[in-house]
């Protein structure tokens, strides 16, 4: 038990009328017996935090005792005038007080009369029976032991390996009988629902339950900043329940609803995986600020993934995921028309934020047909509220829709995996007035260290469309590329302006050369995002209408994963 702090001695009119046991920051539970003389004044004492001053209480829930012996109800919820900075009692789950094979050491913690500090009493149950659908009765571990003397009613009976309570005392034995009687948990709730939301699931195996406890306090006294949603969406799994609309008050909350409302097979991966994620925002919060080799992004993207619908020109299918821990979480899947098109994607971001890794870095990534890639797609509005270009606020990509099959993502791997260790990038420029034959880019694109694709004219231009193809099909892992580049617009023009000083296409690879030249592939998505928000600060700044076409696939999960959206798009 390591003395827990939660043991509370209940006082009415200054005497000591029995026990209680704090089960959040300012909610005590008691017997209804032990406060009936509240009126007299009642304050609890947490007397395993020696020279703690006595805490005033009220009354605020009862469970309708009537007064007698034998009444049912003998429960009462106190709470006091301040929070508390105490690790509330951690309950069992129910029906663990008996054991399987052999009964299981209770032990109790009390204030019988010469004993103001409070003493223990070793107990277990005679049988899992409830008594009157009600109680349970208890007896002493052995014969000589601390009797259930008054002063015990209201104490927790916990397990002495765990320290997690399985019930309360409401009656102590006769003078010279050793038994007595607890309500276990499943009848507390009965009383108090509020109760149930802390009682865990027997699907989570005791160790992961101390050791997500454990870790929550060890966050709590360290102030951590993190936030309960957030953590909890990145550790679930897709069978798991949303987490509640009005979000979790803090992460102790967040903690009782992993442990108390998941069950099933999935649940204790679930428990791992947010303990998991908490020990390591733990250790960044404590770890040596030691200079270290830089990384790359931890991404977090969000992916838009948008089609033809097959339901008319005027409509487009959405389909809208969120990416943690290497996990696709669907957001939404639907057929919109253009009009409500920007609106409809802005509320599935907003939406899909919910399911980040905290910590790591966000990336929106569009996924396109090849004919959509010219899309201003960085150019819309974050939210109805908010003008600011979604280029301008997050690290924006576009990917091709087509380079999604396995055998293209099996290269692009293989690319990336030997990119990790490159200090910067090597521009191939695809000049507006170039004579590269496409199969010669092919060849150059496929060599190990080649890595950025960068066209002076945009991908309808008639002399590099078949370079712009050749490009994705290589396949290239970045693009870039000006949409209002040399020969914008003109799909069918013959002709293009040379190449000469003046020409916008020149301009913008002369640019890129210089401002990527030293950017790791990796951190291209954020670099972007910067020459975006130079640009939208600066009239005619060359980077305006810069698209990035950026594909890592080790960012997203099988994209081919059946469950990921589980009705068809096309409604």
């Amino acid at each position: 038990m390591n003395s827990a702090e939660w043991h509370a001695r209940i006082e009415c009119g200054g005497e000591v009328a029995g026990a209680g046991f704090l089960v959040s920051p300012s909610k005590v539970l008691t017997c209804a017996h032990v406060v009936r003389r509240a009126g007299a004044g009642l304050t609890v004492t947490f007397t395993e935090r020696p020279g703690s001053p006595a805490v005033p209480a009220r009354v605020v829930a009862h469970g309708g005792w009537a007064g007698g012996d034998t009444d049912p109800g003998d429960l009462a919820v106190l709470e006091l005038d301040r929070e508390m900075p105490i690790a509330p009692a951690a309950l069992a789950p129910v029906d663990t007080a008996h054991g399987v094979t052999a009964p299981r050491k209770l032990v109790v913690y009390g204030f019988p009369v010469g004993f103001d500090e409070g003493t223990l009493a070793e107990y277990r149950i005679t049988a899992p029976q409830l008594i009157n659908r009600e109680w349970i009765q208890l007896e002493a571990w052995q014969p000589g032991g601390q009797p259930l003397a008054p002063g015990f009613s209201g104490s927790a009976v916990t397990l002495v390996d765990t320290g997690e309570v399985v019930g309360m005392v409401t009656a102590e034995g006769a003078p010279g009988v050793r038994n007595g009687r607890m309500m276990p948990t499943e009848v507390m709730v009965r009383y108090w629902p509020d109760l149930e939301g802390m009682v865990p699931t027997s699907d989570h195996a005791t160790a992961d339950r101390a050791r997500l406890r454990e870790l929550v306090e060890r966050a709590v006294r360290a102030g951590l900043d993190c936030d309960p949603v957030r953590l909890y969406t990145a550790a679930a799994d897709r069978f798991d329940p949303l987490p509640p609309e009005e979000g979790f008050d803090s992460l102790r909350s967040a903690a009782l609803f992993v442990l108390c409302e998941l069950d099933g097979p999935g649940a204790a991966g679930t428990v791992t995986r947010f303990a998991d994620r908490l020990e390591a925002r733990l250790h960044a919060l404590f770890r040596s600020p030691a200079p270290a080799e830089p990384q790359a992004p931890d991404w977090a993207p969000i992916l838009v993934e948008l089609a033809h619908s097959g339901a008319g020109d005027d409509r487009v299918r959405v389909e809208v995921s969120a990416y943690s821990a290497g996990r696709r979480h669907p957001v939404d899947s639907d057929t919109v028309p253009h009009a409500r098109l920007r609106a409809y994607v802005q509320d599935r971001i907003e939406e899909a934020f919910r399911y980040l890794t905290p910590g790591a870095d966000e990336l929106i990534a569009f996924a396109l047909p090849r004919d959509w890639l010219d899309w201003p797609v960085d150019r819309w509005e974050s939210a109805p509220d908010d003008a600011t270009p979604l280029g301008c606020l997050y690290p924006l990509v576009v990917t091709d829709h087509a380079r999604r099959k396995t055998s293209t993502r099996h290269v692009l791997t293989r690319v990336w995996k030997h990119l990790d260790s490159s200090s910067g990038v090597r521009v191939h420029r695809v000049e507006c007035a170039g004579t590269e034959e496409p199969g010669r880019l092919r060849m150059l694109l496929r060599k190990l260290d080649a890595c950025l694709a960068g066209f002076g004219a945009a991908p309808a231009a008639a002399r590099t469309r078949p370079h712009f193809h050749t490009s994705l099909t290589a396949p290239a892992p970045v693009i870039v590329w000006s949409r209002s580049g040399c020969g914008a617009g003109q799909a069918d023009q013959k002709a293009d302006c040379g190449g000469t000083a003046g020409c916008t296409g020149k301009s913008f690879l002369d640019e890129l050369d210089a401002r990527l030249a030293h950017v790791p592939p990796a951190e291209l998505p954020r670099h972007v995002l910067a020459l975006r928000e130079e640009a939208d600060a600066e009239d005619g700044h060359w980077a305006r209408d810069i698209q990035l076409l950026w594909d890592d696939p080790r960012c997203f999960t099988d994209p081919h994963d059946a469950t990921a959206h589980v009705r068809s798009p096309v409604a």
